[in-house]
């Protein structure tokens, strides 16, 4: 029974890598570099907002809203 079952699974995984895309296209060091640029200031901005969410103190929140502002100016830069 486990035999079955195990080459049942390995099958899977035959069809599976079979069924992926070919290789993606190159993408320039410029752009890529954006993008990783990008993905760090959005994750900034989330932990940012989490943190604005629990904030209790009003200097702590103030902090917290102008973080937040300047990560979403230059989000707006690097999508412009």
């Amino acid at each position: 029974m486990a035999r079955g079952w195990e080459s049942k699974a390995i099958e899977a995984q035959q069809e599976g890598a079979s069924a992926r895309p070919g290789p993606r296209p190159e993408v320039a060091p410029q752009e890529a570099a954006r993008r990783a640029r990008l993905a760090t200031l959005a994750l900034a901005r989330t932990r940012a907002t989490a943190d604005l969410e629990a904030a209790t103190a009003p200097a702590h929140r103030t902090m917290l809203q102008q973080a937040i502002a300047d990560l979403d100016r230059q989000i707006a830069d690097l999508t412009s």
